[in-house]
């Protein structure tokens, strides 16, 4: 052991006074392809040498001496005279002789030549890796708008490169969307922190105001920063939801909605409006209570809000298929056709119809229960006609079940009444 913990500290010592290239995976390429090729090279003509030498006798010529030798019955003396094996022998030593030369050649020149084809292999084959490292090197923080669009066979550095392409179209649509919610957020900022220094410099600091307009502007200022406490709430869940600490569980998802229910249902009755509830049992989905419940209270929150009094908000939950639903269906204004499909885009809100007058919210309600039901594996369905209502469906796959890959694109249950 204390052997080759010595051998590996020189071993160390040894790299690290070699030169830099010499650490590079292109340099152990080269030497790994090299051997490799001057090793079985060198197997292939040694195997080639056995094969020939172990065929037949090989040797040098030898002399043997025949009885006498006569031509047309005339005694000539002894001649000296060569068998026939003894050629063979003969030319079988000399092809040998010559197999070895050769081989020997060709390993002296696939030792010189065997660095230079590997160089150059071990280049071609990193070639997508330089490529990637290239386009990395260029990607900045602020501009990740470049691809590798790697070329060639569907090998795996061409499967490496397209999922560095796929992670930076993902990086790129989250920075993308970050800097469209801080300029957002920015923009709905602004106009409250408007009002509320308006109202100290015009009113609350001038010694000539009286009380009256006092009154006036600190109500001003209240509702600016309900607005700014109500912003900064939303985007506080958007950045709990993305954070990959969430821990999930069995939810009870008809016990979340009753929950929603009854906590908006003091704030309707104020508004005179009725808040049914249609709640199945055993309704467990997999997922973050809070996040489910405030996904059902930003529905109940929009419908209150919203609804004429006299009017009825249902919340209702169940299952169908392999799926388990809940919903908020109001009786208001509705949206129209051509806004149904933007309600759900952060900070959006109508600028036309009989909502525009009442709705004061900084538009991330809608967008927050989209992500907390997308990010349950879920899908969120809208009905709604202008004069008949809303019906806002959540869907999410049940536990433990072959779920379909679509939810239903009808209602669960059938369109509000006047």
């Amino acid at each position: 052991m204390r052997f080759l913990r010595r051998l590996r500290a020189v071993v160390r010592a040894l790299g690290a006074r070699l030169p830099a290239f010499t650490h590079t995976i292109r340099f152990r390429l080269t030497v790994l392809y090299s051997g490799l090729i001057f090793l079985l090279t060198a197997l292939v003509l040694g195997a080639a040498y056995v094969a020939v030498e172990r065929s037949g006798e090989a040797h040098p010529v030898s002399k043997e001496f025949s009885s006498a030798k006569y031509v047309n019955d005339v005694y000539v003396g002894e001649v000296d005279v060569v068998k026939v094996q003894e050629v063979e022998a003969a030319v079988n030593y000399e092809t040998l002789g010559n197999l070895r030369n050769f081989s020997l050649a060709v390993l002296v020149l696939l030792a010189i030549a065997s660095p230079l084809i590997g160089w150059v292999l071990s280049g071609r084959v990193l070639r997508p890796v330089r490529s990637i490292s290239r386009t990395a090197a260029d990607i900045q923080a602020t501009d990740l708008s470049q691809r590798i669009r790697l070329t060639g066979p569907k090998d795996e550095l061409r499967e490496l490169a397209d999922t560095v392409d796929r992670m930076l179209d993902r990086l790129d649509e989250a920075f993308r969307a970050q800097r469209q919610l801080i300029d957002d957020a920015s923009h709905e900022l602004r106009s409250p922190l408007a009002i509320i220094r308006a109202n100290l410099d015009a009113v609350l600091t001038a010694e000539e105001s009286d009380e009256a307009e006092r009154r006036a502007a600190a109500d001003s200022v209240d509702r600016a920063t309900t607005r700014m406490t109500r912003l900064v709430e939303d985007l506080l869940a958007t950045a709990r939801r993305n954070a990959p600490a969430l821990s999930d569980c069995d939810v009870d998802l008809a016990a979340v909605a009753r929950e929603a229910a009854e906590e908006f249902a003091p704030l309707a009755a104020e508004r005179g409006l009725i808040v049914r509830r249609r709640l199945a049992g055993a309704l467990t989905v997999i997922g973050d209570h809070d996040a489910l419940r405030r996904a059902v209270g930003n529905l109940l929150s929009n419908a209150v809000r919203l609804s004429p009094p006299a009017t009825r908000i249902t919340v209702a939950a169940g299952r169908e298929g392999g799926w388990v639903w809940t919903a908020v269906q109001d009786e208001g204004p509705g949206i129209l056709d051509h806004d149904q499909a933007r309600v759900f885009d952060r900070f959006w809100r109508a600028k036309e119809g009989p909502a525009d007058a009442r709705d004061r919210h900084a538009g991330l309600g809608l967008a927050i229960v989209r992500q907390i039901v997308e990010s349950h594996g879920g899908q969120i369905r809208l009905f709604s006609k202008v004069g008949e209502g809303s019906t806002f469906v959540l869907w999410f796959p049940a536990p433990g079940e072959e779920t379909p890959q679509s939810p239903p694109e009808e209602t669960p249950f059938p369109a509000p009444h006047r």
